[in-house]
């Protein structure tokens, strides 16, 4: 049994199938330990075409309304004397890149996926890379601003991002992430049926305690813990639904048919954290 990211902890309780959780400090994750390659396998193309999403270049429009309201809540934090410098981890195609680098004199992305990063830097014209992060070596480069949207909770090691980050990152940079509340109300009502549940590709489940526990841990101060909402196409909820979950694509069809599936609205199920931490 792996030890706990966040107490070190080796004992654990049974919570889900294939899911633990800490007896020590509660923290909740996947028990499993995946390869390099395990992981590189997952996020090939068809993760972003077919086995997480139906189309994710189509819902652009959606994706790029979150991430502009990421920004804007983040612009709050930012000395504009001070953060000029940012780094994505997880860039995917770059979407949230194509925002940030008219706003940061360095913006940067790292992914592990080729498909994404391709696209990124050939259609986008970002700076985009594909690598581990944990791998890449940036010399003595700094960053002001480090984001990972929806990004923790798919690595298979988050505490040594989080370590690695602390010499990167100066006093008074920022941290910026979202991901999953496993204390929320929704997810203690839907317990394994949470949508958010699904390894793999989600291998850790953060509560605002343990996420604050783990930045602590690494001398970053959490400033915001905040739920947020995100724009979805209708199309991307219908995937979702018919497809992944229930398996009954030909709904999906229909939905498809009708035209309807651009339309994008507005939901917040307030189990999806916001946060910002602060390097001391």
């Amino acid at each position: 049994m792996p030890e706990c990211i966040i107490c070190n902890n080796s004992k654990h309780n049974h919570l889900y199938k294939g899911i633990v959780q800490c007896s020590n400090c509660g923290h909740v994750f996947a028990n499993m330990n995946l390869t390099d390659e395990e992981l590189q396998d997952i996020y090939r193309k068809n993760y972003f075409f077919g086995d997480e999403y139906s189309n994710y270049i189509a819902d652009k429009i959606s994706i790029q309304k979150n991430f502009q309201r990421r920004l804007e809540v983040l612009q709050k934090f930012i000395d504009i004397e001070r953060h000029n410098s940012l780094l994505e981890i997880g860039c995917a195609y770059g979407f949230f890149l194509e925002l940030a680098k008219r706003r940061f004199k360095v913006a940067i992305g790292l992914d592990i996926s080729e498909d994404s990063i391709r696209y990124a830097r050939n259609v986008l014209g970002v700076d985009a890379y594909q690598s581990d992060f944990l791998k890449y070596d940036f010399s003595d480069q700094i960053f002001d601003v480090v984001c990972m949207w929806d990004t923790i909770e798919h690595l298979r090691d988050p505490h040594l991002y989080i370590e690695k980050l602390s010499f990167m990152i100066p006093k008074d940079g920022l941290i910026a992430l979202t991901t999953g509340d496993i204390d929320s109300l929704i997810a203690r009502i839907q317990r394994d049926r949470w949508r958010m549940i699904h390894p793999p590709t989600h291998i850790h489940y953060f509560s605002r305690r343990t996420i604050s526990l783990l930045l602590n841990k690494y001398g970053f101060e959490p400033i915001q813990n905040r739920y947020c909402g995100f724009f979805r196409s209708i199309d991307n909820v219908a995937y979702n639904l018919f497809v992944l979950r229930q398996r009954r694509p030909k709904l999906y069809k229909i939905i498809q048919r009708s035209g309807l599936g651009r339309i994008d609205f507005y939901l917040n199920l307030y189990d999806i954290m916001f946060v910002i931490a602060r390097k001391r």
